[in-house]
């Protein structure tokens, strides 16, 4: 019988999914931030298990002129059941922590899987009914248009950008399904024929929490479309491949701009954001990002770039020296350029 008791390793991550589950219901799980030039702090939406919190009021008064539904948490049956919920699952890990059975953590895994995705199927549901359903008698309307926010990431709705993410509560959530994950793959005789191979088995423990950290991130950048983007600073259309430049904030949004000087002028313009990653177009490359602080720049005014900037990036140290001693110019590193 002690084949099918579980580990006190096991137990431990069970005892701090639970933890993490009960947290999970008194924070924000979710965030939906609006951003647009009238707002310059932004607009962002809380969804709690129990309730809807942060700009609720204004994003209202938006939604009216539009014909979109307003929002009351009385409205909708999820925040009457979300909480019981979470706390069912927590629940039923301390159960399962307790009784000790290998075949009560693969129910709880099961339901668990289930029940998340249960859980984004509702949530897209809401925003398509909430994005799609529009008062034919609203002040205004724009004909095929569809104001839908992403179920997760950024999507562009006329003026404002709509950024959707996980908050707080929704990280924990995600990070207690991880470990039970965890939990599961140590239980398994997967990780038991493993035991002998050290590296294969680290990486199956490892694996929860490289996908925690692999959600929590991309810093990867976005080709920019020339004559189709616009500048986030100066607002004018990116039309110069050779110049192009994008900041990727710390959750996943990306800005993109026409000239170096104008991703300079918008960082230093939004000093409380926080910025993951910097992109810079490779002069010697048209319109290929490179990574902003591993490339070399030679600022000149022989380059005439589109907004005065006239700092050229290139990928490795020896083109761009060559290129500076041909016009004369000085060779310069992201913290030189950057300061």
């Amino acid at each position: 019988m002690n084949g099918n008791k579980l580990s006190t390793f096991s137990k431990i991550l069970l005892g701090s999914s639970s933890v993490f589950l009960v947290i999970s219901i008194f924070i924000p799980i979710w965030r939906i931030e609006l951003n647009a030039p009238q707002y310059p702090e932004g607009l962002t939406l809380l969804i709690y298990s129990t309730k809807l919190g942060g700009n609720v009021d204004i994003i209202n008064g938006l939604n009216h002129y539009i014909g979109m539904q307003t929002l009351h948490a009385e409205n909708f049956i999820e925040f009457t059941v979300l909480a019981y919920i979470i706390g069912f699952f927590a629940l039923f890990s301390l159960v399962t922590l307790f009784v000790g059975r290998k075949k009560l953590l693969y129910i709880l895994m099961a339901c668990f899987i289930l029940f998340g995705i249960i859980a984004m199927v509702d949530f897209w549901r809401w925003e398509y009914n909430y994005g799609h359903n529009l008062d034919p008698k609203a002040a205004i309307i724009v004909p095929g248009m569809a104001y839908q926010p992403p179920l997760i990431g950024f999507k562009q709705l006329l003026n404002f950008g709509a950024y959707s993410i996980p908050d707080k509560g929704g990280w924990l959530f995600i990070a207690s399904g991880l470990l039970m994950l965890l939990a599961v793959f140590f239980e398994t005789k997967v990780y038991s024929k493993l035991k002998g191979k050290k590296k294969a088995a680290l990486a199956i423990l490892l694996l929860p929490i490289s996908l925690l950290i692999i959600s929590c991130s991309s810093g990867k950048p976005e080709p920019i479309k020339l004559n189709k983007d616009n500048c986030d600073f100066c607002k004018m259309t990116i039309s110069d491949g050779k110049f192009g430049c994008e900041l990727i904030t710390s959750k996943g949004r990306i800005y993109k701009f026409d000239d170096f000087a104008c991703m300079r002028h918008y960082e230093k313009e939004n000093s409380k954001t926080i910025f993951q990653a910097f992109y810079v177009s490779d002069y010697n490359d048209n319109n290929v990002l490179i990574p902003a602080d591993a490339a070399y720049y030679v600022k000149t005014n022989e380059l005439k770039s589109p907004m005065g900037g006239n700092i050229a990036a290139f990928k490795t140290k020896e083109i761009a020296e060559t290129y500076a001693k041909n016009t004369k110019a000085t060779l310069s590193n992201w913290k030189q350029i950057n300061p």
